[in-house]
């Protein structure tokens, strides 16, 4: 997810920003879920949950900008198999060592209805969706090379309509159409991630300004944030009163709605019209972005995601329902915990696995690996 590692020795201060920017927004749409303060279709809202659904709106954007930015730094690298590796090894050492401390402190969940299935899940991650993100991140990933020379070879008009051919399938098309297609998956497969790093490429090679400046480009990301949340509530009220509308109402929250893809691109365009100084401020950012991927496959391992915020509630008192204010300042304080304690095991993480590649760089194994670097992205 870090896709601009190895592109540049020193990172890009405002991408490396924005990228721990898209990681809080997203902690913050896994806390609204996991605190139930949604809207629910039938029953009366409250103050929290009508702000919560507008927060939503502008949170939403953050997956898409996550990974629109991989997208456009791998489509200009070259795709190392040592860097899909690298990920794998990263979510095993979550999805495994993670349950293994869990049981040690006595606090791991046992099923025995479904023990082999959970199995399954820890020991082939990947192919159970144990993180249905990576998942989609990873086959994106090998599938880079692919899109790249495609990228190269096409035409810009080519790869163009290419580009509009597949947001009228998986984008323009489902956001009007207020029926469920069996095909659509909300944005939250890989088919979906390879639309995006086809527009993140397109936007990379021909060096397209989106929205012409950085103030346009946050009036965008804002509007369309604002419609998303309005939507919902609209929608929301409409079921409330007359009925129906109950697939179309989390519609406008989809990674694949055209306002989630409006927003993700105003985000994103903003960021690349803002210039951060040099200074420690930037450093720090290019120190912890890179780490935000661990902050991801902690707080949502399957032992973890549904009961984090529960866990929190013990520390900071229950989530506030009835006052917007202390529903903030309940939310904040949460989410930065989550992202700091996220930030030190992947520290952790980082420096073991730098310790393990120079013990065994020498080895057959590394070589290897080294050599099929070099055969493969010459």
């Amino acid at each position: 997810m870090s896709g601009g590692e190895g592109l540049t020795k020193k990172r890009n201060a405002n991408f490396e920003l924005l990228r721990i920017v898209a990681m809080l927004m997203i902690l913050v749409l896994h806390y609204n879920s996991h605190a139930d303060v949604l809207l629910h279709l039938g029953v009366p809202a409250t103050k929290v949950q009508l702000f919560a659904t507008i927060l939503e709106g502008f949170c939403i954007t953050g997956l898409n900008t996550y990974v629109f930015l991989s997208g456009f730094f791998l489509s200009k690298s070259k795709i190392r198999p040592s860097r899909i590796l690298q990920l794998i090894c990263q979510v095993y050492f979550y999805t495994i060592l993670i349950s293994v401390a869990m049981m040690i402190v006595g606090v791991y969940v046992v099923h025995t209805d479904d023990s082999v299935f959970k199995t399954v899940q820890y020991l082939f991650p990947i192919s159970s969706e144990h993180y249905w993100f990576v998942t989609a991140y990873i086959i994106m990933y090998v599938f880079a090379p692919i899109m790249n020379a495609a990228v190269n070879t096409l035409s810009r008009k080519q790869l163009k309509y290419s580009i509009l051919g597949l947001l009228v399938w998986f984008c323009f098309i489902k956001s009007i159409v207020p029926v469920m297609f069996v095909t659509d998956h909300f944005g939250y497969d890989f088919g979906w991630f390879l639309c995006l790093y086809l527009i993140a490429a397109y936007v990379r090679k021909y060096d397209v300004v989106l929205f012409y400046n950085a103030k346009r480009s946050a009036l965008v990301f804002v509007v369309s944030c604002l419609m998303i949340g309005f939507m919902c509530i609209a929608i929301y009220y409409f079921n409330y009163r007359f009925g129906g509308l109950n697939y179309y109402a989390e519609v406008p929250i989809h990674l694949n709605f055209i306002f989630t893809l409006t927003g993700s691109l105003g985000l994103f365009s903003f960021f690349r019209f803002y210039k951060m100084r040099e200074s420690r401020f930037a450093d720090a950012v290019r120190f912890v972005a890179p780490l935000t991927f661990g902050v991801y496959l902690l707080h949502m391992h399957l032992e973890i995601k549904d009961r984090w915020v529960i866990w929190l509630t013990h520390l900071l008192g229950e989530v506030p329902t009835g006052s917007i204010i202390l529903y903030v300042w309940h939310l904040l304080r949460s989410v930065i915990i989550v992202f700091a304690a996220g930030v030190f095991v992947d520290w952790i993480r980082k420096m073991i696995f730098e310790y393990v590649g120079r013990v065994l760089q020498g080895t057959w194994l590394f070589k290897k690996i080294r050599q099929w670097d070099d055969e493969l992205c010459q």
